[in-house]
């Protein structure tokens, strides 16, 4: 496995990197199979540099690619950790907002109670009511707003790139490949950024 921080430089990073990991197991790109990356929601930049990276991958190996949902990692990180089978997933979208979504293990797969949407903390607090355990970066990022949480809270990820191989390769298993060309990212936020003006009106 290779973790390593967002950022400017990530893009420029990723090949490179992806390159010596399949080195250091003894492998070449043409081993691989498929091209798994997460889909999304996250953020903008980084959604659409995993997205050209799996797409421009796939395309020049002619490898399908099977794409994760994004907060169903943070679910995974979460249960390898011990969070349980009921699971609801908020992670920090920034400028005052939440992604977030519900999701039950049953027993081979997660299911999904309540797909990723995008909420203002007070509304997921009240939209949520008592959620049996809750993981993601929201958690430290709008512990008032939200209220009273579960005794099982797990705000730190331990390996979200382990859980994308686990749920990616039981995609594989389950025949959830798709063509290179739908290697497309999940927004569920129409506005990614605040005008010089909004900014100011804000502070």
């Amino acid at each position: 496995l290779f973790e390593g921080g967002g950022g400017a430089q990530a893009s420029a990073r990723m090949l490179p990197e992806v390159k010596a990991l399949l080195t250091r197991a003894g492998l070449g790109f043409d081993d691989l199979d498929a091209i798994a990356f997460g889909q999304g929601p996250g953020a903008f930049t980084g959604l659409r540099t995993a997205c050209a990276v799996a797409q421009g991958l796939a395309f020049g190996l002619g490898k399908p690619v099977l794409a994760v949902d994004s907060l169903m990692l943070v679910a995974e990180d979460a249960r390898a950790q011990g969070a349980g089978d009921d699971l609801w997933v908020a992670m920090d979208a920034r400028i005052g907002e939440i992604y977030a979504a519900h999701y039950r293990w049953a027993g081979e797969a997660w299911r999904i109670d309540e797909a990723p949407a995008l909420y203002k903390p007070e509304a997921l607090a009240a939209h949520w009511g008592a959620p049996a355990a809750v993981a993601g970066t929201a958690l430290a990022e709008y512990v008032a707003a939200l209220g009273a949480l579960p005794g099982s809270v797990w705000p730190q990820a331990r390996s979200r790139a382990a859980a994308l191989g686990t749920l990616a390769l039981a995609g594989w298993r389950r025949g959830e490949t798709r063509d290179a060309g739908e290697a497309l990212p999940v927004y569920v936020r129409d506005k990614v950024a605040l005008t010089t003006a909004e900014r100011e009106a804000r502070a």
